[in-house]
Order: C-alpha cells, then structure tokens, then sequence
C-alpha cells in the first residue's frame, strides 16, 4: 500500500520559508513546482521492499539426551520449578501480534514443533533478501552525525549579576575559521527578572572533529557615559558592586534599547584524541571532552553534571548531558572580528571574573529522526545490539554520508514484541527531550553539500563587518529589506527573523553598538526571509545611527549618520566581502543608476562599509543554466514561449553541462520537470527530456560518494520524493515507457542510438521503479475515494496499448540480458535483475494475467537447463519474483491452472539440482528453504488453511524427488538437508487424503519415500561431542572447507554461519533480562569476560593444527553463542525426528486400512523407518512420543512384524530396547521396558508362545553385553557391578513385575490396560506374567553370568579355575540360542586344554557335538536317532533334552540351525576323541567312534570307517595294557577342598571337589590354592590351611582369617560297598573296562574318643566320610560343588579287623588271577613277592602281631565282645591259612636266584605262627 509519509523535515522551524509576501506562485510554473517538491508528504510504497509479518520468535527448550549430563532433566525440572512468574510470561503469555495461538485442533495433530524454525533460527528475512543478486535495498532518507544541544543555565559574576546579559552561540570551525551554523540568542537576567523556561539551541553536525567547537559572543546593554563601567566584571580585587551602583545599572539598562559587545569565549567540544573517530562515540563517558589545544582560548572546569539522560528511548542514543563551566570569559577590549579572535599579535583581553555555565548534550541522530527506518513493514529486525535496548554507539555509528543508514549493523536480534516502534514514519514520538520552542540553528553545510534539497529554505543572512569614519561616534546600523526605491518613506517588508523566540517576522532589525571608536567593527548576524521571485528593485537598505550614552532629561535619541543600500539580484549569491559607500539623505529611486549622480556620500564617497552576505536558498538556484531551464520550462508551460520551443530544448540539453553539486541539490525538482515534459511534451521535447533525465541519472550513479548499484540519492528520489505530481497531471508512465520502449525498439531495428542507449540499460532499475510508482500513485488516486479504507485496493487493468508498449519494452530488454549475459556482462546480471523486480512490483499492481504474460515471456526467452550464467539469472529471477506476496496467488494462462509461478518454480529448482555448476545447486536449495521460511514465519499464513494450501502448492517437488531419486543422492549433505527440510515441512502441512495420493502410486515410490525419511534421521541426528556410551559416535567430525566458509554446524541451515560469525564479531555482553528467547539451566555461563572474536578463534585454530573444522570453530565461539548453536541443533534433530513419526504413524494407519501401495507382507517402510530411531541418539521428548505410536503399529500389524521375514528388524528391536533399558534417564529406561512388554505381548498373540522372542532377547543381550560395561573400578582396584548393569537388572526385574505396571503404563502414555487389550480379529486374553516371568528370569540368569564372567576378568589368568567355571555359566545362560551355547562352550574348551584338563575339555567337545547332534534328531536329518543321543548322554550326563524345541526357534539371522550340521557333530565328535585319548580315557573314545561309525556307513565312506576301525583297535588294545598292568592305572587325582572365610565371597562355606592330574600331590595343590587365594587377601585377612581332614565347625573359626581345607579323597565306584570295614585298595576294583565316571569320593580319618592324640591300635576310631557331587566327572568343570556329605565310623576292632581282611583280599586276589599263559610268570612273581614280604615278615609290628598285642591280650580283650573276639580270630586264622598257600605258590614260581628269600619268607611264617599261637593256642592246629 502506498503511505504518505511526513517528510521528515530537519528544516527548523526558525527557517522554513513561508510565503510570507504572499506572493502568486502560479505565474512561475517552476516555483511551483520547487515548493511543491519540498513540501509535499513522501509518498512511500510499504511493499516495495517485501512485506513481511513476523510471527514472534519460536521458544527453544533444552532436549534432554542420553549421556553424560543426562540429569539435566531433573536440572530443569527443578529450574522452572524456580522461575519467577514474571519470567515465565516472557514465552506465551505476551499477546501475540502474529496471532500464533493456533486453533487447538491443528496443535494436537502434532508430535512436535516444525523443524523449520529450529533449522532457520536465525532466519533473518532482510538479511536472506539482501542476499539476492541485484537486490533492492530501502535506503533512509538522508540524515546526519550528531546534534548537539546546549542549555544555558547560568552566568555568575564575582562582583554580582545585576543587569540582564544577551548573547549568541554558534558552531564554529577554528581552524576553517568559518561558522558552520546560524546564531542561538540567548538571555541571561538578574534574579529578580528571571524567566522560568530557558530554552535550547539544537545544533547539526556531520561528526566530532577537534577543530570544531561553539563560540559564545556576550552582550550587554551599552555602557552610560560616567556610569558604571563593564570593567568592574573583570576587577581583581573582591569588591561587589555597591548598591548605588547596582541601582545605576538597573535603571539604565532600563533605558537603553541598545547593547555592545561584552566578551567571548571558545568551547572546544571534542578532544583532540577522539579526534574524527567513530561517531564520538569513542569515549562515551565523556562525549565532550575539554579541549588541550594550544590555544588559550579557555581553561572550562568540567563537571559531569548528575543529570544523565539514560532512559532508554530508542529515540536516541542516549547521550549524558555535561555542565561546562566556562570561567575565563574574554572582556571585549575593542571592537574584534570573529577572525581577530584567534590571532596570537592581538593584545590578550582582559578576563572576565565570572563564571558562564552551560549543559551541553551530545545527541545521536536516532532512529525516530531518520524516519521509523524498519521501512519493510517488520518491526523485528531493527538493530538493536544484543539485546540491550540502549543502544550502544558503536553498533549505530552513522557513516559520514550517512549513506549506510542505520543498517550499518548486519547484527540483527528479533525481539518479539515490537511495541517499542510505532510503523508511522511521522515525528509524533520526535525526541522527547526536545521542547516545542527549542531552537534549532541552521546548518550552513546544508548549501555546500552534494546532496539534493529535501527542505525549503530561502533567507539571507547579513553580516555588517566595519564602518571606517573620520570621526569618533557611537555608531549602529538598522537593516530593512524593501521593495522599490520609490517611496522613501514607505514601510520596509516584515522579513528580518526576531532574536526573541516566539515573536513574528519584524520590518528591520539593529546591530551592536560600536562605543567611541572611529573604525566600528561588529559582529552580528541579521536573519532576513527572501521573497520567492526577486525583482531588480528588492534591496537591502542600511542606516546608520549615532547615539549619545548619557540621560539628559529623557531617554537618549539615536541621530542618522547615513545610509547604504545594496539591491538583491547582483549581490545575494556572492560569498566575498561587498563595500559599499555611504549616502547622506535617501531621495527617491536611490538604487537605480540615475539616481546615482543626485546623491551626496559621506567620506567623499569611499567604499567605507564592509559586509558580507550568506545565501541559503532552495528555491533560488546559484547555477545560471539551472535557472535558464527553469526560466524556459516556465515560459514553455504558460505558452508563452513561441510554439517550437528551441529555447527549451537548448537549455534542456545545457542541463549536462551543470556541475555536480547544483545538480545534485536540485536534483528533485530538476527530474519532476523533465518528467512533465516526458509526460506531456511533443516528441521531440519527450526525447530531449529523457536523454537529459538519463544523462543526468547516470550523472548522479557514478558522481556521487555512493557506490552502489542503486544511488541512494535516486533511490530516496524514487521512493520517497516522486508523487507523480499529486495528480495534478496526467501519470508519466505511458509517455515514459513509450519514449524507452520506442529507443529500444530502434536499437532492435538496428538503427544507431548513441550512448545513451547503454546508459538507460545501466540505469534501467531507476525508470522501471519510477514507471511502477506512476502506476501505483495513479491506481491509488483510482480508488482512493471509491472504496472504504479497510478494503484492498483491486488490481489496476492496464491499458491494451500501454500494456503492449510495456511488453515490448520488456522484451526488447530481456533480449539484452540474453545477448549480454552469454558476453558474460556484470550489466546482465543487473538488468535481470531489475526486471525481476518490474514483475515483482507490477504483482502489487496490475492485473496478475499481465504479469503472468511477462514472466511466460521470460521463462519461454530461458527454457531448460541454459549456461550457467544464463541459468543463474534465471534463478535469481525467480527468487526475486516468489519473494512477493502474491506469488502464492499468481494464476496461470488457463484458470484451471492453479499456479503457474510455483509450477515454474519446482520445475527449475529441479532441474537446477541436477546442474553441473555446484554452486548453482546450492542456490536452488536455498531459495526453497527461504520460501518456506518466509511462508512458515509470516503471520499471514499462519490459519491451518492457508498452510495446507502452500504445502499442496509444492507438494509436486516430492513428486519429482521421488520419480529421480539420483537427483537427490547426488547432491551434498548441505543441499540434502535443505531439500530433506522442506520435504518434511511440506508433509507437515499435507491434509491425510494429500499423502494418501503420494503413497497409492507404487510400492517402489513409497518405499523411496521412507528412504527421504530415513536420509533425514541420519542427516539430522544430533550428535553430542561428549557421547560416548552405546553411541559410538566420533567426537570429532570431519575438517569444514578451510577457514574461508566457517562452518559451526553441519546440520543447521547455512545461514547460520554467516549469522554466528556476524555474532562473534559483536561481543555478546552478557544476557540481559528477556533478550534471549531460551533458558539454559547452566548459569555461570552467563557472561564469560574475554571477548570472543573470530579471526583470533581461527588463528588458534590453525596454529592447533585442528584446521577449521566445525569443532574447532564451534570451540571458538562465546560460550552463549556456542550453547545457542547446540539448543538450536538439538532441537532441529528433536523436531525432525517427531516429524518423521508423525508421518510414519499416519503411514501405519492408513496402512491398516489397505489404501496405500506398500510390501504388506513385510512392511518394510515401518520396519526400517523404527530401525533408523532406534539407532539414533534421540532425545527425550521423542522418546516419550515414540512409545504410543509403537503400540499402536504393533496392534495393528503385530503379525507381520513378528514373523519370520521381519525377523532382522525384530532382532534390532530388542537390541536397542535393551539398550535404552541401559539408559541413566529413568524416563527412558521406563520406556523401554513397556517395548519390551509390548513385544511380549504381541509374541503371546500371534505365536502363542515366547520362546522365540526369548531366543532373540538373549541373543541381543548377548551382543549388548559386548557394547556396555558391565563392571566398573572400586577403590581399592577391584571390579564391581556398574550403574549399567544394575539398570538393566532392573529393567529385566520390572518387566516382569506385574504390580508396578499399570503405573509404567501410565506414566509412558498408554492405557492401564495396554497389554490385556486383544488385537482385533483375536477372541481371548493369551497374556500370561508367569511366562513373561520365566522370560525374564532366563535374561537375568545371562545378565548374571556375563557379569560374573566380567568380575573375573582381573583374576581369569591367575584364578582359572573360576575362569572356567565363569564360560561354564554363560554357556549355560544362553543355552537357547544354540549357537551361544555352543560359543561359550568352545571358550571353555580352549581354556582346559590351555590347562591341560584333557578329560574336561573333552567334555566341551562331546556337549557341542551333543547340541548339534539333538538339533539333527529333532529335525529328523542326519543319521542319528534317540539311543546315540542317549549313548552319548552316558559320557557327558550335561547334555540335556531341552534344547530341542528352542535350536529350531533360535533361526533367526546369523544365527540358528545353518551351523548346525553331520559334518560339524563329527567334527567335534572327532576333537572329543583326541582330548579323551590325551587324558587316556580310551573306553570314552570307543564310545564315540562307535558314533562316528554310522555317518561314516551312511555315507559309504570306506576309507574313513578303515581309519575308524583301526582307532578302535588301538584303542582297545590301550585299553587291555592298562588293565594288565601290575601297577594299577589312576586317570587323576580328587581333592576335597573347603573355603571358610568372608573373603571367598560366593566361595564361603562351600565344599568342592576337585579332579587334577594324576602326579598331582597333596603338597601341589596346597601350594597351587594358597598362590590363588593368597593374592585375594587385604591387608586385615591372611590364610591358613587347616592341616588336618576333620569336621570343620565354621562358627568357631578365627574372624579375619580365611581357611582352606585340603584333603586327598578316593572316588567311589558305582557297585562298592562303603559299609564294608576294609581298606580300600583301588587297584583291587579295575576288574573289568568301565567308564570312568565318579560322582561319590571318600576319605578316611583316624581319630581317638579318648582325646589323646597318640593311640595304639586299641583306642583308635575310623570315621569315613562320602561325598556326593553336583553332577560326576570327568565334567565340563575342573571342580565341582559338594552336594552332599555322610559319615560312618567304624570301632578300633572293627579297623583291625579290616586291615587283616583287606591283607587276606589282596594275596587271594593274587592268587586267583586267571594269568593267559605261562609267559605271565614274571610280573606275578614280583607283586606276590611283595605282598607276601608285607604280610609274613616278623620285623612288621603294626601287622598282625601287633593286632594281637591289643586286642588278645590284657585289659583289652576283657572289653571285646564274643562275637567281635571271633570275627577278629577267624579273621586272623584265613589270612595265615591263605599266606601259607602263597608261599606255597611262591617256591614254586621262584628260579635258583630267589632261593635264599624263600627261606627267610618260611621263616618269618613259622616264627609268626610260633608268635601268635600265644594268643590263640588253636591256630597251631589249624595250620
């Protein structure tokens, strides 16, 4: 809409000319049109620059992530529980000017916010347009520096002030020796005279420069002749004035009207330092700083007065206001000069004692003088530095020329509530601390600058300098403006400006009096307003006056001297000095040159009166040909001129010969009469005038300071000053565009067009812009009055032959661009873009079908993928065409065709991906994501509807994206997220029947649809640089492109960058109260003090040698910045993520219902798609949305992802299930464990059972365990559970936990009854918790072993006992799944036979081939049947029967019934065979080869069965040679050992059984146990070993001390009798081959009941004691547990009498050994010699002799009972009887060698016998 705008005028009041003469502006065209220029309201067009309604910031919250800091949550939750209620309505609460509060139906159907504002958080919509090629920049009115405003506030003399003082103030150059600014009078009066209000004066600056500074002149009343002299104010001595003096002064001053000069003084106002540097700003505490220059104009004292204006206004930098005390004023000691006062041969004045104080304050030129410069129509972006709302002076420092404007800050913060800028551009808020009356002195620079006159002024300023008599006088000088010389006596014109504020226009005005002195010299200024047309008979006219200082009887009467007179046209524009002569009388026509001879002068007619004038006009051009036009634009325009108008044309074509600063001053009203003649001049005069416009325009673009591509002073023509004549004329546009459009088509004819041809193309954006304001103003005045104020103006049809005038134009144009752009011409690039903005402008304008024909036009002109430059163009065409706001609207040829432009748009951007040129590629994303940017962020489009109609509008993109997907895989990650961005913001907005379309075309096109969703995921997760649990992901990401692109963040939209790099070149200082829109829990980072600059962060990050990567960079940043970048981050991977479930969840319903193309047997959108976020780090708030819709997916489609073809995803699932169940974030962990209860329950629904979920949790257990750490470091370096394991533990407990569910439910989101519902199409309720009891327990019980197995790790190599018992457990625990089992056992395997436990390795061997061998018979393949199984069973009793049913349900990838083959049961079957024939177990191996025989048979593999049958013959032959050998064969040795003692943790109090190999002895094993168990003790344990095998009492044992108790047993046989009373001699047992499995071992202790430890054989007990094992060895384990323990004892009779019976046993044994043949003699002679040596010998005294001895005889044998007494004889009777047989034997066996033992072997018999027949007389007879 086009706004009038006032125009902001810096004309003060006090000189804006008003036609006070009242003069008829009508008859001088050109006047007219002059005062028209400077007084009419700015028209500005508010959409010219794009219009745009921000919606207020979007509030970013901290996401909370898995990891180290993964509390913050609580952090936060206690952090808003502390905030202030205050604080909290900064988010929501404020009203929203961009009526964001939604209508709640469309908040709910969102996860999450929209990705786009966390993408874009820096999106700064003027600074993206900025960007464009070409583009246009709404330029401020011209302004400049500094005001400075000054306050009297008092003048104080040592002796009093009594009589009133007046005064002058002006800026002055002191080394230009010039006044920069008109005079401030001011006043100063006694006490009792005082007025109340004093007001200021205002004065201009460009900038603070040393040399610069106010002149103060002081007055008074004239001294009286013999009265009070000015001296007494500079007396030395301290006397105040009397009071007849004071009375004297009073009354006089009262009298006389007249006053002289009284003293001076110089204030310099900025430091010689500060010096011309920025803005003054450069020491704020002083903005005036004293000055320290040589001269010794004044020594101020300067106290900073407590007034300092802070209050924040926007209006103005604040500047703090300081009093100067000026106490060295300079008495006037003769008349001076300005220019005397600084000449050091003067004599010195005299001091003044008195003191003169003045406020001075330093004023900014603010933003409310240079217009409300947000001129976009956004309130946010106005630069207000970081938040501060004062602004600070080094971000808003004007550049000299002001060309710069405000804008000089790139930094730009959106504060979301713009209420502190009003959008009217008037004054109404003008600086608040300036008053109404205030005067603000006209800045003489005005007239010299080369810039256009924006204000009118027109008045004179006159400075009468010296009157050179012959005598002395008391000499003033009247000054009078009058109109002829006619009537002397006529009244002067009301024209001289009063020195009192308030007061009109008076008819003269007097100067100082020079007292006594015959050269007066003055040094007034004498303001005159000038009438509009000057006639030769205006003039000045001076009087001058004698006056005598003393009363007589009246008041003192002035005396004319003389008169001057000077006529205005010859004189007002010089700047020298004029003398003129001095006139005794006036006589009629005084001025005119025939009057001359009449007068009589003074002086003889010498030039005595110096003056000099100051011009300052606006209206009355210095320059003779700017007036000559002006004169015949005049006659041309009131026809008075002859018709042909050559005149016109001449002065027309002399306009290019004016030099640059009148032509720019006039600049405005100079183009407003060219454009009338364009308008409606004939041809000729049309051509004339637009070759002049155009040399001019060019003229100005290349004279001027400014250089950009739009001058800023045509620019401010254009958009401010042109009004097209208010309507007073036809428009210009038609004449304008046909006299171009009729050029251009000559250039295209090829006729010769000169230069200027060249020059309008360069200058084409100035005639376009002017053409569309003609048009705007003229469609404004069309309407203005027919349609109420609130309705929208409607589009203005153009006229058929305007409009083809236009088009032609247009095209001739574009055929330019097209030839100049294939030259490569920076002039192409321009010229497209400037018509871009035709169409663009004309959008607002026309009717849209003309636009359409001119954009179809130039698109049909740049079809297809074109050369790059061409391409470029094109694309910078479109971007600058879509950034309209109609382009949503913009129809298309035919009205079915909705719209054409963004058609266009998707089709280029398209193409434009697949372009060579990589840049261009980047371009194109960028101006998508900038598009919907802007449509996402503007209020205007913010109503549900409108949002669903931009996303249909593109939703073809993802049509194409989808049809040519190596498009997009081709492009980089940076174009990827920009495209994958929009997508999802498109998808975002889509109604459900949209996306229905875009998934029903085909499988193929929805499964690439997910793939864009799952690039997304990938592309935009949010990786912490700290994640080092479970996510593996490298802190480091890969080097950026070098410094020259800083990159701070891969993720976050380019524009970033540049943003973030713009930031930490502004120091951030601290955060103010609310200038952040985000909290952060973390406070010390509120303001860091260093400052953070870039280049030096870049510089270190080179010399680290880390190059510039996105880390490094990111570490450069101040830390608010760099927690700014991670919020945003964060959240963008928050949103995108939400986003994609959003869409995925709609994707499952609609899935549900079949009415989308989808693989619906597997479902591999949904699977891959939940995949893709569960590997993700994804933060909280996505988990707590995940959840829900997981259940939901699983109701509906629970079958098809539980069955076998989803088996991958299933296995993934439970993975990460159980890795969140890992998570710290109890949140999460909670959730976890609800997706596990959700598979669960789908498990129990479509599979009736769990076992293969089972499968599939252990084996993902198993591999989680790889990836947590399940142990963590004590003190005192032992290993401990960690927090993970217990989390898991705990998850697996609350899983199966049926009362804390309905709880857990709820809190996830989910209804109580979530896991009872029953899908549809099912009847009844399958749930059952004792199954999911048992499923958890089988978890627990492998969370177990792998943790213990983890404990163990510092002790595997020392302890490998535990070590191996540590692989037994795991392979237990994840017996399910075959393949785990069959791995530990393998572990465990290798770990025995590195301790050469042949026997138990071979156990391994025999229960993996028992696993795979089961597998086989279970599935019916293979050779083997139930009985092998069972065969197989009797070696190794561990392998059990369970395994069946879960090896087939354990099948999923990678795992399960592939490995499980013939050839591998043989092959460890094979092992198993070597193993046991290491640990010489032969009858074992037999058992297997018979095995391995059948597959062998089966297979018709003869050679093979060949090897197996000669391995048994081996083996059995083993088998018989340990059999007969005489010393019988033992395969291990079995210790009992007992742990007692609290440092054996799970060991205390057990009893194990250990097996070792046979040459291990007793000594051995204590030395081996006590090495382990040594290392294990602390420094308050030590360990003993109990020495002894007796019952150990545990209660009684010594605390702080750990106990081992090592005893040698025996193993049992199967079929032994353990009551009989022998002694056991195993090699009496070996009878026959039989397995050697032991699982009952005894050990005998002798012990006494009589207490002595020392006993004969009378007193001495038995007890023996049987162990049963945990299962029987040889095992998988080196040790097993004791189960359980029984003991016998057996009475001292009953010991001997066994030892006798276990002699008599082993010579009988001898003796009835069935030997083969009679080769055998040999070894049976020897063992029958030893036997016999044991058992006859007398010397051997504890043999049956001493039996005899105590039990026969004595005391003893009273105490036996009978039949004990003769179980003992007969016991003694047999065994003789059987000795005797033997020796028997003996002789015969014996050779000649042995025949001396013999003899001693009788004797010892017949001695023995002669021994005991004491105690039984009858063995005599027996033998």
């Amino acid at each position: 809409m086009l706004q009038l705008r006032h125009r902001r005028d810096s004309t003060p009041a006090t000189t804006k000319w008003l036609n006070k003469f009242d003069e008829n502006l009508e008859q001088w065209p050109h006047l007219n049109e002059l005062v028209h220029c400077y007084t009419t309201d700015w028209v500005k067009d508010d959409n010219k620059y794009g219009h745009y309604e921000s919606i207020g910031t979007v509030s970013f919250n901290n996401q909370i992530y898995e990891g180290p800091d993964t509390d913050i949550e609580t952090e936060m939750r206690l952090a808003n529980a502390r905030r202030s209620k205050a604080e909290d309505t900064t988010d929501d609460d404020v009203p929203s000017t961009s009526g964001r509060q939604f209508t709640e139906a469309s908040v709910l159907k969102h996860f999450g916010p929209s990705p786009l504002p966390a993408y874009e958080p820096a999106c700064d919509w003027e600074n993206e347009r900025s960007m464009i090629f070409g583009q246009r920049i709404s330029e401020a009115p011209i302004s400049h520096g500094l005001k400075i405003s000054v306050k009297v506030q008092s003048l104080s003399f040592q002796v009093g002030l009594v009589e009133p003082f007046y005064g002058t103030i002006c800026l002055y150059n002191r080394e230009r020796r010039e006044k920069l600014s008109e005079d401030f009078h001011f006043h100063v009066l006694p006490t009792e005279l005082q007025d109340a209000n004093e007001r200021r004066g205002i004065f201009y600056l460009d900038a603070p420069s040393a040399s610069v500074c106010l002149l103060i002149q002081l007055e008074k009343h004239a001294t009286e002749e013999g009265g009070v002299t000015s001296s007494v104010y500079s007396r030395k001595e301290l006397v105040p004035l009397s009071e007849r003096e004071k009375q004297k002064l009073q009354v006089w001053s009262q009298i006389m009207p007249y006053r002289e000069s009284f003293a001076w003084a110089i204030v310099s106002l900025f430091d010689n330092s500060v010096g011309a540097a920025s803005g003054g700003a450069a020491s704020p505490s002083s903005p005036l700083a004293p000055s320290v220059s040589g001269t010794s104009s004044h020594e101020g004292v300067f106290e900073p007065s407590a007034k300092i204006t802070l209050d924040g206004k926007l209006g103005y930098s604040s500047g703090s206001s300081i009093v100067v005390e000026i106490s060295n004023l300079n008495k006037v000691k003769e008349n001076y000069t300005e220019d005397s006062l600084q000449d050091p041969k003067k004599k010195v004045h005299k001091p003044v004692r008195g003191i003169f104080r003045l406020e001075i304050e330093k004023h900014q030129i603010g933003h409310t003088d240079l217009e409300n410069i947000s001129e976009s129509g956004s309130v946010t972006n106005d630069s207000i530095d970081l938040g501060d709302r004062i602004a600070d002076s080094a971000l808003r420092k004007l550049s000299n020329n002001g060309s710069d404007g405000p804008q000089s800050s790139n930094l730009k913060w959106n504060l979301y509530d713009g209420k502190e800028f009003s959008g009217n551009g008037s004054n109404a808020h003008e600086n608040p601390d300036f008053g109404v009356d205030d005067f603000q002195a006209f800045d003489f620079r005005t007239t010299t600058r080369n810039e256009p006159f924006l204000q009118l002024f027109h008045c004179l300023y006159v400075y009468p300098l010296t009157v050179s008599l012959s005598r002395k006088r008391n000499l003033f000088i009247r000054v009078e403006l009058r109109e002829d010389d006619a009537d002397v006596r006529r009244q002067p014109l009301e024209a001289m400006y009063p020195r009192e504020p308030g007061a009109s226009l008076q008819r003269w005005a007097n100067t100082q009096v020079a007292i006594g002195t015959r050269v007066a010299c003055y040094h007034d200024e004498i303001k005159l307003s000038l009438p509009a047309i000057w006639t030769p008979t205006h003039h000045l006219l001076f009087t001058f006056f004698h006056i005598d200082l003393q009363t007589k009887l009246e008041a003192p009467k002035p005396v004319v001297v003389g008169y001057a007179s000077l006529p205005l046209s010859t004189h007002a524009q010089l700047r020298s000095e004029i003398s003129l002569p001095i006139m005794r009388e006036l006589v009629p026509h005084y001025v005119q040159d025939t009057g001359r001879e009449r007068l009589d002068y003074l002086e003889d007619g010498k030039n005595v009166f110096k003056l000099r004038l100051r011009l300052c006009s606006s209206l009355y051009p210095v320059n003779e040909r700017i007036r000559d036009f002006f004169l015949e634009y005049d006659r041309h325009t009131l026809r008075t001129s002859p018709p042909w108008g050559s005149e016109l044309l001449e002065a027309i074509n002399s306009l290019k010969n004016v030099d640059s600063t009148a032509l720019l001053q006039f600049l405005h009203p100079i183009l407003n009469m060219l454009l009338h003649l364009i308008g409606n001049g004939g041809e000729t005069l049309q051509v004339a005038a637009f070759r002049a416009m155009v040399n001019i325009v060019t003229r100005v673009q290349q004279e001027s300071v400014d250089d950009a591509e739009r001058n800023h002073f045509l620019v401010n023509y254009v958009d401010y000053a042109f009004d097209d004549f208010g309507g007073r004329q036809p428009p210009v546009y038609p004449g304008l565009s046909t006299v171009w459009g009729s050029l251009a088509r000559s250039k295209a004819k090829g006729y010769r067009v000169g230069p200027v041809y060249d020059d309008v193309l360069a200058m084409a954006w100035f005639f376009l812009e002017l053409i569309v304001k003609s048009m705007a103003l003229e469609k404004t005045r069309l309407f203005y009055h027919s349609l109420p104020t609130d309705e929208d103006i409607p589009p203005m049809q153009l006229k058929e032959a305007i409009f083809r005038c236009i088009m032609q134009l247009y095209d001739c144009l574009l055929t330019e661009v097209h030839e100049r752009c294939k030259k490569g011409l920076s002039l192409a690039k321009r010229l497209n873009s400037s018509l871009a903005f035709l169409c663009y402008d004309l959008l607002s304008i026309v009717e849209p079908r003309q636009v359409f024909e001119l954009v179809s036009l130039y698109l049909d002109k740049f079809s297809g993928v074109c050369q790059t430059v061409l391409h470029d163009c094109k694309l910078t065409f479109l971007q600058i065409i879509c950034d309209q706001d109609l382009f949503v609207e913009m129809p298309g040829r035919d009205p079915s065709d909705r719209n054409y432009l963004s058609s266009v748009l998707i089709q280029e951007l398209f193409l434009t991906w697949d372009h060579e040129d990589l840049s261009l590629r980047a371009k194109a994303a960028r101006i998508l994501v900038v598009l919907l940017c802007k449509h996402e962020f503007d209020a205007r489009y913010q109503k549900p509807e409108d949002k669903l109609y931009i996303a249909q509008l593109y939703l073809p993109l993802i049509g194409q994206i989808l049809d040519e997907m190596p498009v997009f895989y081709n492009l980089n990650a940076v174009e990827k997220r920009e495209v994958l961005i929009v997508i999802l913001q498109i998808v975002r907005n889509l109604d459900d029947e949209s996306l229905v379309k875009a998934w029903q075309q085909s499988i193929a096109r929805t499964r690439l649809f997910f793939k864009l969703m799952e690039e997304s995921l990938v592309l935009f997760e949010h990786r912490k640089p700290a994640d080092g649990m479970l996510m593996g992901s490298s802190s480091r990401s890969p080097v950026g492109d070098g410094p020259a692109s800083p990159k701070y963040s891969e993720r976050l939209s380019p524009a970033v960058n540049n943003y973030l790099s713009e930031a930490s070149r502004q120091e951030p200082q601290g955060t103010p109260d609310n200038g952040y829109l985000w909290q952060r829990v973390n406070s010390q980072l509120s303001s860091p003090t260093q400052p953070y600059s870039l280049r030096e962060a870049l510089a270190q990050a080179q010399s680290s040698r880390i190059g510039a990567s996105a880390q490094a960079l990111r570490e450069s940043l101040h830390p608010i910045l760099r927690q700014k970048l991670e919020l945003w981050e964060e959240n963008l991977s928050a949103a995108v993520s939400l986003q994609v479930l959003e869409i995925t969840e709609k994707f499952s319903m609609m899935a549900a219902s079949h009415s989308i193309s989808t693989d619906y047997g597997k479902l591999d959108c949904i699977t891959a798609i939940f995949m893709s976020f569960f590997s993700r780090n994804q933060p909280l708030a996505f988990w707590k949305a995940l959840f829900p819709v997981f259940n939901g997916v699983f109701d509906l489609h629970g079958i098809t992802l539980m069955a076998r073809e989803n088996d991958r995803f299933l296995k993934q699932v439970t993975f990460h299930l159980l890795r969140l169940a890992v998570f710290r974030n109890e949140s999460i962990r909670r959730r976890a464990v609800i997706g596990l209860q959700i598979l669960m329950k789908s498990s129990f629904y479509y599979f009736m059972q769990t076992a293969r979920l089972r499968v599939m949790l252990i084996i993902t257990l198993s591999e989680l365990m790889s990836d947590v750490q399940v142990t963590q470091m004590k003190p005192d370096g032992m290993l401990e559970e960690s927090g993970e394991a217990r989390r898991l533990r705990k998850s697996l407990e609350e899983m199966a936990n049926e009362s804390k569910s309905p709880n857990l439910l709820r809190e996830c989101g989910l209804p109580e009854s979530a896991l009872m519902t029953i899908p549809e199409k099912l009847t009844e309720n399958k749930w059952s918790w004792s199954n999911v009891k048992y499923l958890s327990d089988g978890l627990l019980l492998a969370l177990d072993s792998s943790l213990e197995h983890a404990l163990l790790a510092s002790v595997m190599t020392m302890d490998r006992y535990a070590a191996a018992e540590g692989f037994y457990k795991l392979a237990m625990a994840f017996a399910p799944v075959p393949d785990l089992h069959i791995m530990w056992l393998l572990h465990l395997c290798d770990a025995h036979q590195e301790m050469q436990s042949w026997a138990e390795a071979a156990q391994c061997a025999v229960a993996v081939a028992g696993v795979v061998m089961q597998a086989l018979v279970a599935r019916n393949d293979g050779v083997w049947s139930k009985d092998h199984v069972t065969a197989l069973r009797k070696i190794c009793p561990m392998v059990s029967s369970e395994i069946t049913s879960e090896a087939s349900a354990a099948e999923v990838e990678g795992y399960g019934a592939s490995k499980l083959t013939v050839d591998s049961a043989v092959k460890y079957l094979q092992l198993a065979n070597k193993l046991f024939s290491q640990a010489e177990l032969y009858h074992f191996c037999a058992s297997i080869l018979e095995l391995v025989i059948p597959v062998y048979k089966s297979r018709r593999a003869y050679g093979q069965l060949a090897k197996c049958h000669t391995l048994l013959t081996n083996i059995y032959e083993s088998i018989l040679e340990q059999e007969s050998s005489p010393i019988s064969f033992t395969d291990a040795t079995y210790y009992r050992v007992g742990f007692y003692g609290d440092r054996f943790g799970k060991l205390d109090r057990k009893e194990y059984v250990y097996r070792e190999p046979r040459d291990v002895r007793l000594g051995d094993i204590m030395e081996k146990l006590s090495h382990i168990y040594e290392s294990r003790m602390d420094g308050n344990h030590t360990l003993h070993i109990i020495p002894d095998s007796r019952q150990v009492k545990a209660d009684e044992l010594q605390p702080g001390v750990c106990y081992l108790q090592i005893t040698a047993v025996d193993p049992v046989m199967e079929d032994e009798d353990l009551g009989s009373r022998k002694e056991r001699i195993l090699s009496l047992s070996t009878g026959s081959v039989r397995a050697r499995v032991f699982d009952r071992f005894l050990f005998d202790t002798p012990f006494t009941k009589n207490g002595k430890n020392q006993a004969g054989l009378e007193d001495q007990w038995k007890r023996r004691t049987v162990l049963q094992t945990e299962g029987s060895f040889p095992a998988l384990v080196n040790r097993l547990v004791v189960i359980k323990s029984e003991s016998l004892e057996f009475s001292p009779v009953e010991n001997a009498i066994g030892m006798i019976e276990t002699r008599t046993a082993a010579l009988r044994n001898e003796l009835e050994e069935p030997r083969s043949s009679d080769g055998d003699q040999l070894p049976r002679l020897q063992s029958l010699q030893r036997i016999l040596q044991g058992s006859v010998a007398v010397q051997v005294n504890s043999g049956v002799l001493s039996v005899c001895t105590a039990f026969l005889s004595g005391e003893p044998a009273t105490r036996l009972r009978s039949q004990e007494l003769q179980q003992l004889i007969a016991a003694l009777l047999e065994f003789m009887a059987v000795c005797k047989r033997a020796i028997r034997v003996h002789f015969r066996l014996i050779g000649e060698e042995d025949q001396d033992f013999h003899t001693q072997l009788v004797n010892g018999f017949q001695s023995l016998t002669a021994e005991l027949s004491h105690y039984i007389p009858a063995i005599l007879s027996e033998l």
